[in-house]
């Protein structure tokens, strides 16, 4: 079991709420390792990361998949967790993500398992989560209860052997579906979303919803056909 976790902050003009986070996180015992990635070298999140024990990253490429990747390749720990920088996620759940990683490569956050929930869906958010949910635990056998929700602890080796290729919120499908072609083990827990803290979504919901959709159906073709 890895004793520490690192965390992967992208962090995309946060000013209102990474302080916040860094604030409720410096201190657990858990984590020993911060990496906060940004945007740009002008990005309005840089004084308030130099504030705090981070490592800074300014992201090569753009998206918010290249800032996850990027961030996972200098990880110094076995698992590294995917956690949000708008105080959405709840940093509670650190003891029972790193009790799994006994067991599981991969531990996938869901705020549609048991007792889980969100502050901060939409109902377009909610059913479009649920749709897209349906499909790819139905259609692509992908056995997760929240497909879209990124609060993901991952093994940082297995991680980069996927070598994930999309920068956007399409990592979001790439992610499982690649983790189930090389066959590493994973779970759910069911976790709920606090409201972010500057209310303020960074989804495009046409836009991403469509991209999501070919990715979907590109995924389909690679576990059946290739």
């Amino acid at each position: 079991m890895s004793k520490k976790l690192s965390l992967i902050i992208p962090s995309k003009n946060e000013v209102e709420s990474l302080g916040a986070v860094l604030e409720e996180i410096k201190n657990n015992k858990f984590i020993d390792e911060i990496i906060v990635i940004v945007d740009n070298k002008n990005d309005n999140s840089i004084p308030i990361i130099k504030n705090y024990n981070c490592k800074l990253i300014v992201q090569e490429k753009k998206g918010y998949g290249a800032a996850i990747i990027e961030g996972f390749r200098v990880a110094k720990n076995k698992f590294g967790c995917i956690y949000n920088a708008d105080y959405s996620f709840d940093p509670t759940y650190f003891p029972k993500l790193t009790e799994l990683t006994k067991e599981y490569d991969f531990i996938f956050g869901s705020r549609y398992k048991g007792s889980g929930g969100s502050e901060d869906d939409t109902i377009v958010t909610f059913i479009g989560n649920k749709i897209f949910t349906f499909i790819t635990r139905y259609i692509l056998r992908i056995k997760l209860s929240d497909i879209l929700f990124t609060y993901v602890v991952c093994n940082v080796e297995k991680f980069n052997i996927l070598k994930l290729k999309n920068n956007d919120f399409k990592f979001c499908i790439e992610l499982p579906v690649k983790v189930k072609r090389n066959n590493f083990t994973y779970t759910d827990l069911e976790m709920f979303e606090r409201k972010r803290f500057d209310g303020k979504k960074k989804v495009n919901v046409i836009k991403d919803g469509f991209l999501i959709s070919l990715e979907i159906i590109k995924s389909f073709i690679i576990l059946n056909f290739k």
